[in-house]
């Protein structure tokens, strides 16, 4: 849930804070509890939307989290632990409860509470399912069931200990959303779970989020982190994995947005780092995400058209909730602001704090309000915000909260079906209902019910549905029911679908994987596809050839290499199916007429071959590689293998660990087009009689045994975020971006630098003597941050150490000081005011 993201602050950081004024205070420093009825009146929302109460204390306390059942009636995790005082001296009591609400006379408010589960320690997230609930809570994950429908728990059931264990409410497992394939899927995790027939099964899964995670109507999970707003997989789970020699830089927790600008209508001093300067403004409000959580896809039909997949992000901290309009661009989304200075909800309630929210069966947007004053846990908070928060009077009362329900004025509500009254057959009509909820809700019922009777009827809807949706929910019930046989696939792949098309290709590979006969067929399906494929079918091919044999593999990976090979997320999804036989497909393309001139896509395509080779670590591979390196004339196959080879030795298991009878003939050659210390660094991972690698002094300029490793990870997120800017030589490309050899912003300042890769920086910059502006560069250079604090560390170390360039390598503390430091800059940097924040930060730091 949280809310402030917490960077350990350095001596310098703490210079700067003592010589800076902290906010003034608002007249209204105390901000009581409000009413219901007087919160109301504290809201600013879009035109054209009516808010209601759907429930409020005492039938709802420190709520923070919702689900709908199948008969609409509403599941609230209450939190009632959470930092009952400045302390939080109540997280270890047994005080927390599952409730389920009821709107007994239809009009949109509860009537009824029903406590589902009772004694809990900080519960925080659950899970639905028929006749019962997954439920987290002191620090583990229990299957709950109702058995007699009295809508009370009679069991409670462990399932595992680990989720949730790292104790922290802020940064532990939480959330669950039941995605398209079946698995139930949650934020701040590397855990999901399915339920096949009675028992749950636990699977490993990509690292997602901080707080709260949903999906969009094509499955695509989305989440966020508290300080960017907006992330999401373009990609299923669990491809982008597969090869252990291989670390992808896209498709998973991609960054929808840059802009992290919010526009609270309060002031918000009680924040845990108000006291640095250009967190708030001159009016003390927020200007950045400092605890984004939640991000709900609105998959209803309720809302105006323009609302349909807009994605509404929670933060709490800023009072509001701020709304998001997608676009997909290929297989990639986006994500921008459509009222910037407005925010769809905001209120001058200082207590407001959303913190979850919800589609709801209605069509209803809902939104969970903690109402609390207290939203920082204490294992995170300044002695700043405990003084505000004291101050203000926010640690009390407690046990309050409310839940909103958003919807379009001058609408009627829409209807709430009760599911659990629905025949099997009925279900499958919902499969294709136009509100996501019951396109969702049916699914997972026929999946539990396994009703065998209906097959026909999903097969039918699955091939000939009018409404793509429809199936493509019809047959991800099938791969519930285990009823997905390979025929009924085979006829799938010639749908006119892609989304359809993919999704027979996802579970076909797992049948494929070790079905000779199957993987035979499959191949040559894969082969016919990928020569007339659209961008979303050439992705799911990539990423589903790892079930095929090594030769239909490198047709169908070769053609897309061919199509599609300047595009990062299908470079990442090939290599995800080429764990182990990297060399092999190396060899098989280094021949062809595609690699007949030096393209860029195709050299860091190389790249990544090479490195994921010597990350396998299979001394013959790296000798034959060594030796087809070693052509009479070397061109730039030759070149980017070798300097791939130097630079990726890092990674090597050891020194010397290949070793040759006598020296190889292409370290007796005078012509090797590397610097003397990258030919060092290239030997170091042979050895021969006469040189030992671990005796000889090898020379990495100022990087250590650890800086070399990021130097090494540096280069391929290099390529993947950099290159096509500056090229992969750093050299600058034309109408694109300056150099960065021998870049006094490169070599200088660490903090300046890792200030221009977190915020951007816009306008003519000189370099090396020579001024730079558009037209001859892009007039501005975007913002990275959303990439996390290792990732621009490591890109930093590289690019200040490459091409002759030589400085010491940057810290993930360094990076993480700056953008703390910098919390509330929503714009790029002009030269000469980057230069000044830097000269203001050393004259801080000497005072």
């Amino acid at each position: 849930m949280s809310i402030n993201r917490f960077t350990s602050i350095s001596l310098l950081m703490l210079l700067i804070i003592s010589c800076s004024n902290p906010p003034k205070d608002d007249p209204n420093a105390i901000s009581p509890p409000r009413s219901p009825e007087d919160e109301r009146e504290s809201f600013q929302l879009e035109p054209g939307f009516e808010i209601q109460l759907v429930a409020a204390e005492p039938m709802v306390q420190e709520p923070v989290a919702i689900q709908f059942d199948e008969d609409g009636r509403l599941w609230v995790v209450e939190m009632r632990g959470y930092m009952t005082d400045i302390q939080g001296s109540d997280e270890d009591k047994p005080i927390g409860r599952i409730s389920i609400l009821e709107d007994m006379n239809g009009d949109g408010e509860m009537d009824k509470s029903t406590i589902y589960l009772d004694s809990l320690i900080m519960p925080r997230s659950l899970g639905l399912f028929s006749g019962g609930a997954l439920v987290a809570e002191n620090n583990a994950l229990w299957v709950t069931k109702d058995l007699d429908g009295d809508l009370k728990a009679d069991s409670k059931v462990l399932l595992d200990s680990t989720y949730s264990s790292n104790g922290v409410v802020e940064h532990t497992d939480n959330g669950f959303v039941r995605n398209i394939d079946n698995w139930y899927y949650s934020a701040k995790s590397r855990l999901r779970y399915r339920l096949v027939g009675d028992e749950w099964i636990r699977d490993s899964t990509e690292f997602r989020g901080q707080w709260g995670i949903s999906q969009d109507d094509k499955g695509r999970l989305i989440y966020n982190y508290n300080w960017s707003q907006l992330h999401g997989d373009l990609v299923p789970a669990n491809y982008l994995s597969r090869n252990p020699n291989h670390t992808a830089s896209t498709g998973i927790d991609h960054g929808l947005t840059i802009d992290r600008r919010i526009y609270p209508i309060r002031s918000n001093l009680a924040i845990n780092r108000g006291y640095i300067p250009g967190t708030l403004d001159d009016q003390g409000r927020l200007l950045e995400f400092t605890s984004a959580c939640s991000p709900i896809v609105y998959r209803g039909k309720l809302f105006p058209e323009e609302y349909a997949g807009n994605i509404f992000v929670m933060e709490n901290a800023g009072n509001l909730v701020k709304r998001n309009l997608v676009n997909e661009n290929g297989n990639y989304l986006e994500a921008n602001d459509p009222n910037p200075g407005r925010e769809f909800l905001a209120s001058t309630d200082e207590r407001f704090r959303p913190v979850h929210g919800s589609t709801g069966p209605d069509g209803a947007l809902y939104i969970v309000d903690m109402y609390h004053g207290i939203v920082q846990h204490i294992a995170y908070m300044t002695e700043y915000l405990k003084e505000q928060t004291i101050s203000r009077k926010l640690d009390a009362p407690v046990h309050m909260g409310r839940i909103w329900r958003i919807f379009p004025e001058n609408r009627s509500r829409g209807k709430i079906e009760k599911l659990s009254e629905k025949s099997s057959s009925e279900l499958v009509g919902y499969l294709s209902h136009k509100d996501g909820w019951y396109r969702d809700l049916a699914q997972r019922l026929l999946v539990e019910k396994q009703d065998l009777s209906i097959i026909p009827e999903l097969k039918e809807l699955a091939l000939n549905s009018s409404y793509e949706l429809g199936s493509f929910h019809a047959l991800w019930t099938l791969e519930g029911m285990g009823q997905s046989d390979s025929e009924f696939l085979f006829e799938l792949l010639n749908h006119d679908s892609e989304l359809i098309q993919s999704s027979a290709l996802r579970i076909l590979d797992e049948q494929a994987e070790n079905n000779l006969d199957l993987k035979d067929k499959f191949g040559k399906q894969m082969v016919q596809l990928v020569e007339n494929a659209g961008e979303a079918l050439d992705l799911q091919l990539a990423l589903s050839s790892f079930a095929l044999s090594t030769q239909d593999a490198q047709m169908v990976l070769s053609n897309l290499l061919r199509k599609r090979g300047q595009d990062p997320l299908i470079r990442d999804a090939m290599m995800s199916s080429l764990a182990n036989r990297e060399f092999d497909f190396l060899q098989a393309i280094w021949q062809t007429d595609d690699w007949g001139s030096n393209q860029s896509d195709q050299e860091i395509f190389l790249e990544m071959l090479t490195a994921a080779i010597v990350k396998k670590a299979n001394k013959k591979e790296i000798k034959e590689l060594l030796v087809l390196a070693d052509q009479p004339e070397m061109g730039w196959k030759e070149q980017a293998v070798l300097a791939s080879l130097a630079i990726q030795s890092a990674n090597s298991p050891e020194k010397g660990f290949v070793s040759f009878n006598s020296e190889p003939a292409i370290f007796q050659r005078q012509d090797l087009p590397l610097e003397n210390n990258r030919i060092e660094m290239l030997k170091s991972m042979f050895s021969w009689p006469g040189f030992n690698p671990k005796e000889a002094a090898i020379s990495s300029g100022t990087l250590d045994e650890e800086s070399m490793k990021q130097f090494a990870e540096g280069r391929q997120k290099f390529l993947v975020s950099c290159a096509s800017c500056h090229g992969a030589n750093g050299r600058g490309a034309n109408r694109m971006g300056p150099p960065l050899v021998n870049s006094e912003w490169v070599l200088g300042d660490e903090k300046r630098l890792s200030l221009i890769l977190l915020h951007g920086l816009e306008g003519p910059i000189e370099v090396d003597g020579k001024k730079y502006d558009a037209p001859e560069i892009l007039p501005v250079m975007p913002s990275h941050s959303t990439m996390d604090d290792a990732s621009i560390a490591a890109i930093l170390t590289y690019i200040r150490n490459e091409w002759g360039n030589q400085a010491t390598p940057v810290s993930r503390r360094t990076v993480g000081g700056m953008r703390v430091m910098t919390q509330g800059r929503v714009y790029p940097w002009s030269a000469p005011e980057l230069n000044e924040h830097i000269e203001n930060l050393e004259a801080s730091a000497s005072n």
